[in-house]
């Protein structure tokens, strides 16, 4: 296998599984039992002044080519941010006043998603949400959850916060059956989980209703490459790009599918547009290789 092809088996392999990267926050294992007894308004122990958080600002193994220093959302939090958060969380564990609680709930869940620790602001603003349910809320405590999900440690990890935020955004969908952006979140939890399928089969609902969804159309071409399809992949991140000519990665992945599937002029030009839209360093080392490859 030549370079080349590992690099495309790692990234496909790596976007498949939502952008499954190591992970730079974890609850820490109150945390972890509160919210998963389903409490809603006692206060999580254990939290320091740090939250027992690990950070750091190298992507992990395995992350895609075309991965940018701006993705890697984990980051340390500043001071500023730290005290922002000590301040919120004392806030918190001051309230007595049940509606005071639940309000200040969800500024500590901002202060902790600021701070990009993902996994605790879920889980507050899911206390908020049972406290004053609706659609935005729950939305809220969803997109935390889903983004401590692409970042869990193990595949263990990675179930649990998949359910949460499933159970976040169903209750979504219940007030608003048409958010296509939660129902493609759900779909990416389940294909990372033991059924796949029923992801798949989400993702194409979300193409059926809306034939032109970025987000969608982008997943299902990653797994059409993560399964060899290349064909459909080409058609996918066609599709995707026709949407949105701007689009970096499914440029990319067009010119990948293209590549694989033989039309190598094509693949070489829209290679070097890529090149020409982004001036990340990893993704011009991806795409060098390739051209190199295609000579």
């Amino acid at each position: 296998m030549t370079r080349a092809q590992i690099l495309i088996v790692v990234a496909a392999i790596a976007l498949a599984a939502v952008m499954f990267f190591l992970p730079k926050v974890v609850v820490n294992e109150k945390d972890k039992q509160s919210f998963e007894k389903g409490a809603t308004a006692a206060v999580p122990e254990g939290h320091s002044e740090d939250d027992g958080h690990e950070h750091g600002t190298e992507p992990a193994a395995g992350a895609p080519a075309t991965a940018t220093s701006a993705d890697a959302a984990h980051m340390t939090a500043t001071p500023e941010q730290l005290l922002e958060l000590a301040t919120a969380r004392a806030k918190y564990n001051k309230a007595t006043d049940g509606q005071a609680k639940s309000r200040l709930a969800g500024e500590l869940a901002a202060a902790y998603a600021t701070a990009s620790k993902f996994d605790s602001a879920g889980y507050y603003y899911e206390i908020a949400a049972k406290a004053r349910p609706g659609e935005k809320s729950y939305k809220k405590a969803g997109d935390q959850y889903y983004q401590a999900f692409t970042f869990a440690a193990t595949q263990e990890r990675a179930k649990e916060l998949g359910v949460k935020a499933r159970e976040m955004y169903e209750q979504v969908l219940k007030n608003n059956p048409t958010d296509l952006d939660s129902k493609t979140n759900i779909a990416m939890t389940y294909i990372a989980s033991e059924n796949p399928m029923q992801g798949i089969m989400l993702l194409r609902e979300v193409i059926a209703a809306d034939p032109n969804n970025e987000k969608a159309l982008f997943n299902l071409g990653i797994l059409s490459m993560q399964s060899n399809q290349y064909d459909k992949a080409e058609e996918r991140f066609r599709k995707l790009v026709a949407v949105n000519p701007e689009h970096i990665e499914g440029t990319f992945y067009l010119a990948v599918s293209l590549a694989e599937t033989g039309k190598k002029e094509e693949a070489v030009a829209l290679f070097n547009k890529v090149k020409k839209m982004s001036k990340d360093p990893a993704l011009t080392t991806s795409v060098d290789e390739y051209l190199a490859g295609l000579k």
